[in-house]
């Protein structure tokens, strides 16, 4: 699914326009966000692309939904 990626303050979201959700990424499987599993806070998993640490944002991605936690 598409989803757009954003910083707001020190905070990190995800938007998913065809749900019109956006979520605070709550946890990360790595620290520098790209190419692993984000936790959003509604409990989403979603698999980020493998991309460069600064990357800059917003960007909109392809993720893959991973089952919930």
């Amino acid at each position: 699914m598409k989803v757009m990626v954003n910083r707001k303050g020190d905070v990190f979201q995800i938007y998913v326009a065809k749900k019109d959700l956006e979520e605070p990424i709550v946890e990360s499987e790595k620290p520098g966000l790209w190419g692993g599993w984000v936790q959003l806070g509604n409990g989403w998993r979603l698999e980020l692309p493998d991309l460069p640490v600064d990357t800059r944002l917003p960007i909109t991605v392809e993720a893959r939904k991973l089952a919930d936690a």
